[in-house]
């Protein structure tokens, strides 16, 4: 059961942070309670990376207070990462290990008892059709398969709270919709998910609610539908490009097609 107060499992206030002079985050507020799943978008240098690694404890250095399952990050030991799974955007695995060596020590890092994380992980490798290549390489696999591996690995654990990072990359379309009930089906159960993607498709299917950043600062919170009320935009895509004020796409795509085509027309 996660310890918070009245659910509330996450809380940043005014949180800041600057790069080489440079503001990054420009004081963030946000509350995250049991159960929600939150799609984390914005442009790319928005702060969205930042801000995973500092509420992971990657980061210091940082303004303001980040406290998780009602634990001031900053002043608490390292123990509450034990309750976190984390899929970076682009992790890096162990490829010289097969996927049991590779999994069973990522649990062994949680506290889990080897031969427990051991068994678990063959059971998950199992439901994604993996079984036959649990004793190989990673270094074999494909891309889909190490994406797969280390969902996998973020989740060996039993986190109530989970980071992903554009946790899709290179997985198939059936795979895309065992993830997304995967994930519908944590929240249910009390976990809460804190999703970060620019494939706005799928963060409007999987989120129950959305936070956008622009500029360091979050520019809107709230349900899909709440956000397309209010914009009177039909899609996520068209909420982003609203908020962020880029409404060039279709003409910078006439331009590129153009250039494209110039030869053909030449001959």
């Amino acid at each position: 059961m996660i310890e918070s107060h009245e659910g509330k499992v996450l809380s940043l206030r005014n949180l800041t942070m600057r790069y080489t002079g440079k503001q990054v985050l420009t004081g963030i507020d946000l509350d995250v309670y049991r159960g929600q799943i939150i799609g984390y978008i914005g442009p790319n240098g928005a702060g969205k990376s930042t801000t995973l690694k500092i509420m992971l404890g990657l980061v210091d250095g940082y303004g303001g207070e980040v406290e998780i399952f009602g634990q001031d990050i900053a002043r608490s030991d390292h123990t509450y990462k034990r309750k976190i799974g984390y899929v970076a955007e682009n992790a890096e695995i162990y490829d010289n290990l097969t996927a049991s060596e590779y999994l069973t020590f990522i649990g062994e890092l949680y506290g889990m008892d080897r031969d427990l994380a051991e068994e678990k992980a063959r059971k998950l490798m199992q439901e994604f059709d993996m079984a036959d290549v649990f004793h190989s390489r990673i270094s074999s696999f494909s891309k889909g398969m190490r994406q797969k591996v280390l969902i996998i690995s973020s989740l060996l654990h039993d986190p109530d709270l989970i980071f992903l990072d554009e946790p899709l990359s290179g997985l198939d379309a059936n795979s895309v919709m065992i993830i997304k009930d995967i994930l519908e089906q944590l929240a249910a159960k009390g976990k809460t998910i804190f999703y970060s993607s620019h494939i706005m498709d799928v963060v409007e299917k999987i989120s129950n609610r959305i936070v956008l950043l622009i500029d360091g600062k979050i520019a809107a919170d709230g349900t899909f539908e709440e956000l397309r009320e209010q914009s009177k935009q039909g899609s996520l895509e068209g909420i982003f490009n609203q908020l962020t004020g880029f409404d060039e796409h279709q003409q910078t795509a006439e331009q590129f097609v153009d250039i494209v085509m110039d030869g053909e027309r030449n001959e």
